[in-house]
């Protein structure tokens, strides 16, 4: 049921302009719906627009046509202003690349959006969101002096610290060894298990995907499939199916030009 989603895309597509004259379509037409405190994750080959597809969930890119729905707004008639006041409220955002800043400790990172919305964070909210992630004792810490997956582990916390009612995670342990890469996939488990928090994930990873509770497969723009609490190795042959699928139709395509 469309109220039980907490995102739903309608429709969506978009295009981007290329070197050549004709344009790239990313999306074709998409319908997804995302249910509340679920974990999904989004795979397909190169190019076949994972990354726009949750940037257009997410209100970071605006679709060239089709409805967007977060938490029961529709993004499209938003302003810039009304769009980042959404992003900011209801939306938590975890990067491949971590995007800590250098010069603050792990306490003063996870504040920082509260402190960039105009709001003086609560100490004690910020030491619990670093508590969550398995980082209490480290706050004081600077992002040099923690690994990887502890840098990622406060990104969490940052993404946590707004409460947010969807989290998004572009690749998330794509920089990390796999020691790590299972400490943040436990964690965010634990966040949908335990705190019925939605997230929405890109993994290239069939070992990430397995701990979603569904696994969505894109190609050239379009949704392809999906599997419920896939094994790694299922979502493994699955991806296998659907690029060799995708290299017979280019093969096709340019067989016939």
């Amino acid at each position: 049921m469309q109220n039980d989603q907490a995102v739903r895309l309608e429709q969506v597509s978009r295009s981007y302009a290329s070197g050549s004259s004709q344009a790239v379509r990313a999306l074709d037409e998409v319908t997804i719906g995302f249910e509340r405190t679920t974990f999904t994750a989004i795979m397909g080959p190169s190019g076949s627009g994972k990354s726009t597809l949750l940037q257009c969930a997410a209100g970071l890119d605006r679709p060239d046509a089709g409805r967007v729905v977060v938490d029961g707004v529709e993004l499209g008639p938003l302003s810039e202003k009304q769009l980042t006041e959404l992003r900011r409220d209801r939306i938590g955002f975890i990067f491949q690349s971590f995007n800590l800043l250098g010069a603050l400790t792990a306490e003063q990172n996870v504040g920082l959006p509260l402190r960039l919305a105009g709001t003086r964070p609560d100490p004690a909210a910020v030491r619990e969101a670093l508590t969550q992630v398995g980082l209490g004792q480290r706050g004081g810490h600077l992002p040099t002096q923690m690994s990887g997956g502890q840098q990622q582990r406060v990104a969490i916390a940052r993404a946590l610290i707004t409460r947010p009612k969807v989290l998004f995670a572009d690749e998330p342990t794509g920089a990390l060894d796999s020691s790590s890469s299972r400490t943040v996939l436990e964690l965010l488990r634990a966040l949908v298990d335990g705190q019925g928090q939605t997230t929405i994930m890109v993994t290239h990873d069939p070992v990430a995907a397995s701990y979603a509770d569904r696994v969505v497969f894109l190609a050239d723009g379009r949704l392809m499939d999906e599997l419920h609490r896939p094994t790694a190795q299922q979502v493994a042959e699955r991806m296998t199916r659907l690029e060799a699928d995708v290299a017979r139709a280019m093969s096709g395509a340019g067989g016939a030009a």
